[in-house]
């Protein structure tokens, strides 16, 4: 275990998460990096793999989507990732015991019962094998005409459902959204991990995404157990290393230490500045998140604890802000909302980080006055 100071802990998260030193080039890059990337907000989740890898356009993550290098599901926390194809199935095989369990009573509300999630996959696969899509809402229709009762959430849960169990995951763009697709088709081939062997992967991916973190983090990043967490530092072994920040031990991919020091921070990583999404991995990625926000300034990230969180500024590995915008059919405009008054030095940054969201989105980024 190495001591290590509070500025270490955020140098080498933003290396983690691809937000200094060396970045990726492609969506794929991106999602391969992270594990999983939170994407119940599609918007949101787009960015956040743009962010990482300066140069690409939203269409290049739709595009990425389309052609099934990365695919968009309920890996964890039943909430929508990004995840790499070949990894889906064992991150599954960890998570869905648990979560399907944890929705026990909600089905009993719902009145879904082992019959109804047999007939739903049935009908589904039916209509779709063979290569085929089928909307969301079209799948609700077809669900309605064979007497499967959608209403009140039950159509949400067959989805997620069959999802969460393999059968079903969301593939190709279908007009503003994506059409869902049998998964064995959709990606026919993927690694086969044993159960140990897949806790260990699990966690590696973590942190390799997202480290330093603690064994709590990864716990609650997946919704596992600390004998689960235990079994996957045990299986890793040298593949990761440690660090105690302030009497908290954090784990690391063991590469992530020689990186960090063969390249030394530049001055403009020093005092970079990132316009993140909301839900972004950066802050959402951990149980305690008190490493990168005040917690005075918790409930103007997350307002009233509702569960959503607003976009944010990123300066020197800390949130200072959130930010807000307003789109155009030609421009998009930042309005940044900074916890203090921004530096000249940092309304220059984050007026380029503005104009890099607009080059992402196809249009002409601005920053407006700060909120």
């Amino acid at each position: 275990m190495t001591a290590a100071s509070a500025a270490d802990l955020l140098r080498f998260r933003l290396l983690a998460h691809g937000l200094a030193g060396e970045h990726e080039s492609t969506p794929k890059a991106v999602v391969d990096r992270m594990l999983a990337v939170q994407a119940q907000d599609f918007g949101a989740a787009c960015w956040a793999l743009g962010v990482r890898a300066p140069g690409i356009v939203q269409a290049d993550v739709i595009a990425a989507l389309d052609a099934g290098e990365i695919i968009r599901s309920w890996p964890m926390r039943g909430t929508l990732h990004f995840v790499p194809p070949a990894d889906l199935r064992w991150m599954l095989s960890i998570t869905t015991e648990r979560m399907v369990n944890g929705l026990t009573l909600r089905h009993r509300q719902l009145e879904l019962e082992s019959p109804d999630f047999v007939k739903a996959q049935d009908v589904v696969t039916a209509a779709i094998q063979g290569g085929r899509d089928i909307s969301r809402a079209d799948l609700m229709e077809l669900w309605e005409a064979n007497g499967i009762a959608t209403a009140g959430q039950r159509g949400y849960h067959l989805i997620y459902f069959l999802a969460q169990t393999g059968v079903l995951c969301w593939g190709p763009s279908h007009k503003t959204q994506q059409s869902l697709v049998l998964l064995d088709e959709w990606v026919p081939e993927s690694r086969d991990l044993g159960h140990d062997e897949a806790l260990a992967e699990f966690f590696v991916r973590y942190v390799a995404g997202h480290g330093p973190a603690t064994m709590k983090d990864f716990v609650w990043w997946t919704k596992g157990t600390v004998a689960g967490a235990k079994t996957a530092l045990a299986v890793a072994g040298d593949r990761l290393t440690s660090l105690t920040v302030d009497g908290i031990e954090y784990w690391m991919p063991t590469e992530l230490t020689g990186r960090a020091s063969e390249n030394a921070p530049t001055a403009a990583e020093k005092s970079a500045v990132h316009l993140l999404p909301g839900f972004d991995e950066y802050l959402i990625g951990y149980q305690n998140r008190d490493v990168v926000l005040d917690p005075e300034h918790a409930d103007i990230i997350v307002p009233g604890g509702n569960g959503v969180f607003a976009p944010i500024i990123v300066s020197r590995g800390r949130v200072t802000g959130t930010w807000k915008r307003k789109t155009t059919s030609t421009r998009v405009t930042v309005d940044p909302r900074p916890f203090s008054p921004l530096t000249s030095a940092a309304t220059t940054k984050v007026a380029r980080g503005a104009r890099a969201y607009g080059r992402f989105l196809g249009l002409t980024g601005e920053v407006g006055p700060p909120g």
